[in-house]
């Protein structure tokens, strides 16, 4: 069968809004991971959608990830790793709403974590998680995931911000009580008043040693000016001039 140009150009468009209209191959998507370090989950709040899998995975020490089972949505599955020193355990959250979970031998120093699947909904909601501190579930879904250590979002037991993997009250912290320029300002003027003192006696002993003095230059141009007036002879001049570099008495007019 012979197809004109207008027939061929007409089928092809035809297949290409068809091909266009099949569902494409989605990618898999990449399994999240939080971290179980020394204290800590990271990130400590992570927002996924339903049906994902996370993956639990020991950066130091021995630890779980384990689910309060009065702090997961209604129908949701509850998990434990139990405790684990090396590798990692791996849960799919299909239920949507939010997971507070714990690590068993560190519960008391608030290991804790939180997760929302889809939106935030059940008990997790309800009332203020009972160890340690996680972030607003709102602060959550915004951001996908809150790292341990920020203080975005607040928690639902929060008791001034979450403390960083290693960080303590030491050097670099700033917060109400201490740290800060405001604790530094009496030492910062201390110091800058001590460099102004020690400045000042260097200026003073090298105008001592070093600088002529007021009466010394006032003399040399006395010389200068009578000997370009032809008062006194280059011999003269030069001998007069050597005294005054000596520190002799200078010329009179």
């Amino acid at each position: 069968m012979n197809y004109s140009r207008r027939q061929f150009i007409g089928a092809l468009g035809a297949g290409t809004v068809a091909t266009a209209g099949l569902p494409r191959p989605v990618a898999a998507q990449e399994t999240p991971v939080v971290e179980m370090g020394n204290n800590y989950f990271d990130p400590i709040g992570l927002h996924v959608d339903p049906g994902t899998t996370v993956r639990f995975e020991i950066a130091a020490g021995s630890h779980s990830a384990t689910a309060y089972e009065n702090r997961i949505p209604a129908d949701a599955t509850t998990f434990d790793s139990g405790v684990i020193s090396s590798g990692g355990f791996e849960h799919t959250f299909d239920e949507p709403g939010t997971y507070d979970y714990y690590c068993i031998p560190h519960k008391s120093v608030g290991m804790v974590g939180r997760i929302v699947v889809g939106n935030p909904g059940g008990p997790a909601e309800e009332r203020p998680i009972p160890d340690g501190d996680v972030p607003d579930s709102d602060a959550i879904v915004e951001q996908g995931a809150i790292a341990y250590g920020s203080s975005t979002g607040g928690g639902g037991n929060s008791d001034g911000g979450m403390m960083g993997p290693g960080m303590g009250s030491g050097p670099g912290m700033m917060n109400g009580r201490t740290g800060g320029w405001g604790g530094g300002l009496p030492f910062v003027g201390g110091a800058l008043g001590m460099l102004g003192l020690v400045g000042g006696l260097l200026y003073w002993a090298l105008g001592r040693d070093g600088a002529p003095s007021r009466k010394d230059s006032s003399a040399m141009e006395t010389l200068q000016r009578r000997y370009a007036r032809g008062e006194i002879d280059e011999a003269e001049f030069h001998r007069r001039r050597e005294r005054l570099e000596n520190g002799g008495e200078g010329p009179s007019e």
